[in-house]
C-alpha cells in the first residue's frame, strides 16, 4: 500500500503571475473552459485542501456537478464529493458562508487548540497538527500522514499563494497544473508563491509534462522536481 499522498496544486495566474489583484479580491478571470478544467481536476482527487484566505474570498467551494464525472467517481470507489479541508489557525468562520450549507464533506486543518473547537459545529473532522519549532505553523508531514491514515490518496491543493509556498517548501508538492489567463494586473497584488521565496540556486525546478491552449488560455501541467 502506498502510504505518500500525491499532491496536485491547481491554480489560475495572470500573465503576470497574478493570483487575485491588490485587493486580494475573488479571481473571477478565468474562462468557462478553465473551470471545465478545474472541476475536471477536482473530480480525480479525494481530497481538497485550501486556505482560509481562499474560502473566506470566495465563500464557497468547487463541487463536483458533471454527470460524467460523478460516475467515473462512482465507478472508482470514490464518494460523490471530495473531502473539503480548510487550513486555519483561527476559529474565524462565518456559518452564513455558502460553504457551509453546500453537500461536502469538510474537515479542519489547524494549530489551534482543540478547546476552542468545542462549541463550533463548522467541521465534520478537526485535524491539529503544530510544528514543534512553531506552534503555529502546520507541521505538514505529520499532517500528510494522518490524511493518508484517513484513506485519502490523491489530494488537490487549490490555494493561496502563502499555503503553497509552504507545501513546496518541505517538497511535499507533485504535480503543478497552471492555466495562464491572457490579463495583467501588475502592481503588487499577490503572486503565485507566497513566502519569502528563494534564491536562484534553491529555486523550486520543475519539468514540464503537457501543454494546451483553449481559445485565449493556456494550460500547463509541471512535475515538480523534488530536492
Amino acid at each position: 500500500m502506498n502510504h505518500k499522498l500525491y499532491v496536485t496544486a491547481i491554480l489560475a495566474m495572470t500573465a503576470d503571475g497574478k493570483i487575485t489583484d491588490r485587493q486580494s479580491s475573488a479571481a473571477r478571470f478565468g474562462s468557462d473552459n478553465d473551470k471545465i478544467h478545474l472541476e475536471q481536476q477536482v473530480s480525480l482527487a479525494d481530497g481538497v485542501l485550501f486556505g482560509a484566505g481562499t474560502l473566506r474570498a470566495y465563500g464557497t467551494t468547487i463541487t463536483v456537478s458533471d454527470p460524467q464525472l460523478l460516475r467515473e467517481r462512482t465507478q472508482r470507489s470514490q464518494p460523490s464529493q471530495p473531502v473539503q479541508i480548510v487550513v486555519s489557525r483561527s476559529t474565524n468562520f462565518d456559518p452564513q458562508w455558502r460553504f457551509f450549507q453546500q453537500s461536502v464533506p469538510r474537515w479542519l486543518l489547524t494549530t489551534a487548540s482543540a478547546s476552542l473547537w468545542l462549541d463550533k459545529a463548522y467541521f465534520e473532522r478537526i485535524i491539529i497538527c503544530r510544528s514543534d519549532k512553531n506552534e503555529r505553523a502546520i507541521d505538514w508531514s505529520e499532517a500528510f500522514t494522518r490524511l493518508r491514515e484517513l484513506g485519502l490518496q490523491k489530494l488537490a491543493v487549490l490555494g493561496g499563494a502563502e499555503l503553497l509556498a509552504s507545501l513546496l517548501a518541505v517538497d511535499l508538492i507533485d504535480e503543478l497544473w497552471l492555466t495562464i489567463c491572457p490579463l495583467i494586473l501588475g502592481g503588487d497584488a499577490p503572486s503565485l508563491v507566497g513566502g519569502k521565496g528563494w534564491l536562484q540556486d534553491r529555486g523550486k525546478r520543475m519539468q514540464l509534462l503537457e501543454v494546451k491552449q483553449i481559445e485565449g488560455e493556456v494550460f500547463l501541467r509541471y512535475r515538480v522536481i523534488k530536492q
